[in-house]
């Protein structure tokens, strides 16, 4: 607490212990929300972070104070090269919970895919024996690889993850990955402008970091004994060890993250309007579709982001239009 007398809430969150490094340098979705659909469609994309821009809008949130006045919002540049739908997968229940039932690979595959360990040479199943468990099949997930070739990012080999089928029966479902199976699908056709989504990424790494940066606590006295960026006890005599409480020094940032309820603002194929003078900072020239996310994302420039429809979504917004008066061609520095 330093030289405060009084008591006060504790420095820093404990909602993300441990605060370790995270694995890989891409996120991992652990739950897909149950989205009702008309018609079977992905629930999931993923994308390449650009950097941050600004747009003029109007606002069109019924009950705000600027409610149809043009306003300015900071916004994310995500480009998202099409994805390649290489497979599907059934799971079913089982006594150990729902496992994968089996998968089903298309027969073509372009020459990058062979740089993924993931793909098998010898499918295991057939759509017809899929076909024929489907009273027992819960969930379809599409198996899609990234195309970082067509982005600007020094990456060769696509990253390969599952994206679930939402919508219609489970029938449908399974009609419509046979149909899409060796495709490519676009960010245009799974979100639309407007929605909001849930992203998952991984947060720019810090390194190791000591307890008043990661954590918050304020300096001590400059006349402290021993130290000054530090906490001025690690505990009580008993329990006789250093509770997980104490803010200690450790690794900081390089965890994932997931941002709930961002709103697309832009989806566009068209990228020569979002481009700025000599490209973006770090990153360089969008080449293809890009969509706009209004706010911040997590992770440094060029690393992968994967977007999911949101899980709880505000309410009331159905009927609130996307107006963009003006793109900045100025680029806004990373928050």
């Amino acid at each position: 607490m330093g030289r405060r007398r009084t008591k006060a809430p504790r420095r820093g969150s404990l909602a993300y212990l441990p605060r370790k490094r995270s694995t890989h340098p891409r996120g991992r979705v652990r739950y897909w929300p149950d989205v009702k659909l008309d018609s079977p469609k992905l629930i999931g994309f993923s994308g390449y972070k650009v950097g941050m821009n600004y747009i003029y809008s109007l606002d069109n949130h019924v009950g705000s104070p600027n409610y149809g006045l043009e306003i300015i919002a900071p916004v994310t540049v995500v480009e998202t090269p099409p994805l390649l739908v290489c497979g599907f997968r059934a799971y079913a229940p089982t006594i150990d919970g729902v496992k994968a039932f089996g998968e089903v690979w298309a027969k073509e595959l372009p020459p990058d895919t062979e740089r993924s360990p993931s793909k098998p040479k010898n499918p295991p199943t057939s759509t017809s024996e899929i076909e024929n468990a489907l009273p027992k099949i819960t969930a379809l997930r599409a198996i899609v690889f990234t195309q970082p070739r067509l982005a600007n990012v020094p990456q060769k080999k696509p990253e390969v993850f599952e994206v679930k089928v939402s919508g219609g029966t489970m029938k449908d479902q399974l009609q419509y990955l046979t149909g899409i199976l060796g495709t490519e699908v676009k960010a245009s056709e799974v979100f639309t402008e407007g929605q909001y989504l849930d992203v998952i990424g991984i947060t720019k790494g810090k390194g190791i970091q000591g307890p008043v940066k990661r954590w918050g606590v304020k300096k001590r006295h400059h006349k402290a004994r021993k130290t000054v960026r530090g906490v001025a006890t690690l505990g009580p005599w008993s329990p006789s060890y250093v509770m997980y409480t104490v803010p200690r020094a450790g690794q900081m940032g390089f965890h994932q993250r997931t941002e709930r309820n961002k709103r697309i603002m832009k989806i566009s194929e068209d990228a020569e309007g979002i481009n700025p003078a000599g490209g973006f900072p770090h990153y360089g020239i969008v080449r293809g579709p890009y969509i706009l996310v209004k706010g911040s994302l997590p992770g440094p420039k060029k690393r992968i982001l994967k977007m999911r429809y949101a899980d709880h979504p505000p309410a009331n917004t159905e009927n609130e239009q996307i107006n963009i008066t003006y793109i900045g061609n100025q680029v806004m520095s990373t928050m």
